[in-house]
């Protein structure tokens, strides 16, 4: 899972190493930026993260509300580079719809 580390703290909540873990980067692509018309905002996060952990970690680290949270497995792409093949890696990607009236500014950072 996750390489021996503790997920939560003792209160059942996830520690600040964690989240920063969890949350990985937002995605800037026009898809998502259109998205962002219906209060959604995209976030690239680690394979192993739940939609509770990635709900959690947004609401503490941009301090918003979270109206629900989806999420999906990205397999990574078979290319070629230099004539060799190659292959990227998978990712997972959370769409987060906050609740109305909070925004994040994903051009800002943390």
């Amino acid at each position: 899972m996750s390489k021996g580390r503790a997920r939560t703290t003792a209160a059942g909540k996830l520690s600040g190493e964690r989240m920063h873990e969890v949350i990985r980067k937002p995605v800037i692509t026009e898809k998502a930026t259109l998205a962002g018309e219906h209060n959604q905002v995209t976030f690239q996060v680690s394979l192993d993260a739940t939609k509770p952990e990635i709900r959690t970690a947004v609401e503490t680290l941009f301090k918003v509300k979270v109206k629900a949270v989806n999420t999906l497995r990205q397999q990574g792409k078979t290319k070629r580079f230099r004539g060799r093949p190659g292959q990227r890696s998978d990712y997972k990607k959370a769409m987060v719809t906050l609740e109305e009236g909070h925004s994040i500014d994903v051009t800002t950072g943390i």
